[in-house]
């Protein structure tokens, strides 16, 4: 149990002192930027998925006529 806690204490050693952390202003753009491109690309899935249903439904209306 020692060597899990010794482990756990060196790591947020090593987080304190040799982890260069970006600025604060730097961490909020780039939270934007991935959520406006997370957004897009969930809207993009959501269209794909869209058409191939739309497109399924009609090949199974093509077969049932």
């Amino acid at each position: 149990m020692t060597k899990v806690v010794n482990y756990i204490s060196e790591a947020f050693e090593e987080l304190k002192s040799n982890v260069t952390w970006p600025e604060w202003a730097e961490v909020q753009r780039l939270t934007i930027i991935v959520a406006v491109f997370s957004i897009v690309f969930a809207l993009a899935t959501w269209g794909v998925d869209e058409m191939c249903a739309k497109a399924i439904e009609g090949i199974f209306n093509l077969i049932k006529s």
